[in-house]
């Protein structure tokens, strides 16, 4: 079974030390908050945001994950026990974006519908309670990404307070590690929506496909990997570390029948590793060179 790389503890503990006056800056400009929401996924960013957040502002602060079906069961429940952990009222609530045809097309632009549905439900619960503003997980990383959901959340005035730190994603999991949050080393679980090429229409059937093919690797001990639907053919990318593991016989061979009980009449290896952020290059790419043609 493949485990969490052993930390670095030097390195981290360096991390934190040159990014500490960052760190300073974000806990001020939370502290100078009434009241926050904080729009929380469950992944290494938001948590670090949600966990400063309580320090700073206690009962005043409640966390919001939307639920919907590209929402993998295991992501909920790991956040629902990281907000018991630190004690802050987390609301569930669900979310429609399937039902917006312009998300469930699957342009480039996806995550925008996705987010703009988000910030809504932030937007309402905010108001309904009294909180003065919504957080995100935005960093400073984020920047250099295709990300179209972040428009959404400049339009709906969410505020990012590790973007406005500065703080890196190397920094912000280094600063978790210190803070002793589970979420530390969390491989990075975009929705599953984002398993599907732009252009193919996300579907309830789909999603559901590739979150129970990803699943199977899960329970199967693989720590980072996707999934990525074409059609018949599912295609999975692995950390390089995993890879051979992944490709001995035996294994390989009860990963391609158990896929394939999923729906998928063949199974594919990428032999390039897995590596967050790959597709948002790829995404990033073909919008520019579509600007200059």
């Amino acid at each position: 079974m493949a485990v969490a790389e052993i930390p670095d503890e030097s390195r981290l503990r360096h991390l934190c030390d040159v990014s500490a006056p960052k760190l300073a800056a974000m806990r001020d400009r939370v502290r100078g908050l009434s009241s926050a929401l904080v729009a929380f996924s469950g992944g290494a960013d938001s948590a670090l945001v949600l966990k400063i957040a309580v320090e700073e502002l206690g009962s005043r602060v409640v966390a919001l994950t939307a639920v919907s079906p590209s929402l993998p069961p295991h992501e909920r429940k790991e956040a629902e026990a990281f907000c018991t952990g630190l004690g802050v009222r987390h609301v569930l609530l669900p979310s429609h974006e399937l039902e917006d045809p312009r998300y469930a097309a699957n342009p480039d632009n996806r995550c925008y519908f996705c987010k703009d549905e988000l910030y809504g439900l932030c937007d309402t619960l905010a108001r309904a309670l009294g909180l003065e503003v919504v957080l995100d997980g935005f960093n400073a990383d984020d920047r250099g990404d295709h990300r179209p959901g972040h428009r959404a959340a400049s339009e709906h005035a969410v505020l990012s307070p590790l973007a406005e730190a500065e703080l890196r994603k190397d920094e912000i999991r280094a600063h978790s590690w210190a803070l002793g949050l589970s979420t530390w080393d969390k491989p990075a679980a975009p929705c599953l929506a984002s398993r599907l090429p732009t252009g193919t229409p996300v579907t309830l059937e789909r999603l559901a496909q590739v979150g129970g093919a990803e699943q199977t690797l899960r329970e199967l001990g693989f720590r980072v990997f996707r999934v990525r639907y074409h059609g018949d053919v599912a295609r999975i990318e692995v950390a390089a570390d995993e890879l051979d593991r992944l490709l001995e016989p035996r294994l390989r061979s009860q990963v391609s029948e158990l896929l394939k009980q999923r729906g998928f009449r063949f199974v594919a290896v990428d032999l390039e590793p897995f590596r967050s952020g790959r597709l948002s290059e790829i995404a990033g790419e073909a919008a520019s060179e579509a600007a200059r043609s």
